[in-house]
């Protein structure tokens, strides 16, 4: 099982650094293709995987990416998908009434809010200026993170964190926070002096801060796909990656670093140019 994993994981870590290089299309597609997978696995615990409310929201994930094709031309267009979507659910759902009930449709903006609309993120960030540098913080935090909260529980972990993971330690989450925050610093040396000169900031100093503060909403967003398997009773989301599960059980913490880190990435640069000037 360990090696399973452990193959596994080089092989997701290798695809995704190719495609975080090569970006454009291909970073479109398979980021489409992994969010109609994590869409289906949600409707698939929720036992609404056929139903006409879930049709209608993989539509509209591949709308999400489908947008993405002529960015920035069309950017107003991606940022009104999910009003687009919730229209076309709710048409269905006074459609179809009373078969169905208005929780089926809370679920469905929940299923393209949360996996398409938030993983799309990380080809916004991939858009940001200088983003063929700053994308590798989403990796950095959330599986970095990770791995370093894993071999530190392990080593002196005895703390137990929450009740969704009993193999949480605050010793392993604290170590991976602080892992992240190291593994920013080294990798700051090798990014170009412009990236430092667009944030007017020292990156050594960036970096590090906002890899530890998104390694942290990693944790919580961990957490929360383990809330969501507990309440449905399932021990995984899916099978379709050996050793992990699903394609949710895998990228459950970058489905919430992606946004955040774009978020505080732009907060940064308006702040440090009102700053400047």
């Amino acid at each position: 099982m360990f090696i399973t994993r452990l193959l596994s994981g080089i092989v997701l870590l290798a695809a995704a650094a190719l495609l975080f290089v090569v970006g454009d299309i291909w970073l479109v597609i398979a980021l489409g293709i992994l969010s109609l997978v994590g869409v289906y696995e949600l409707f698939r615990i929720w036992g609404m995987e056929k139903h006409p409310l879930a049709i209608v929201t993989y539509v509209a994930t591949v709308g999400c990416y489908a947008m993405f094709i002529d960015y920035p031309f069309n950017l107003g267009l991606h940022e009104v998908m999910p009003i687009i979507a919730l229209l076309a659910l709710l048409t269905v759902y006074v459609i179809r009434y009373p078969k169905d009930h208005i929780n089926q449709v809370a679920k469905s903006i929940f299923a393209l809010i949360y996996v398409p609309v938030m993983m799309s993120f990380i080809y916004l960030l991939r858009e940001f200026e200088m983003g063929e540098w700053l994308i590798w913080l989403v990796l950095i935090s959330s599986w970095g993170a990770d791995t370093c909260a894993y071999c530190v529980g392990k080593l002196i972990g005895k703390h137990h964190f929450s009740e969704l993971s009993p193999k949480k330690t605050i010793e392993g989450c604290v170590g991976g926070i602080v892992g992240a925050a190291l593994i920013a610093f080294g990798y700051a040396w090798f990014v170009p002096e412009g990236l430092g000169e667009y944030f007017i900031l020292d990156v050594r100093i960036m970096l590090p801060v906002v890899a530890a503060i998104s390694a942290l909403i990693s944790q919580i967003g961990d957490l929360s796909a383990s809330a969501i398997k507990r309440n449905y009773e399932v021990k995984d989301y899916g099978k379709i990656i050996p050793g992990h599960g699903g394609v949710l059980d895998r990228f459950d913490s970058v489905i919430f670093v992606a946004p955040f880190i774009y978020i505080l990435l732009y907060v940064f640069a308006r702040v440090m140019s009102y700053v400047a000037y």
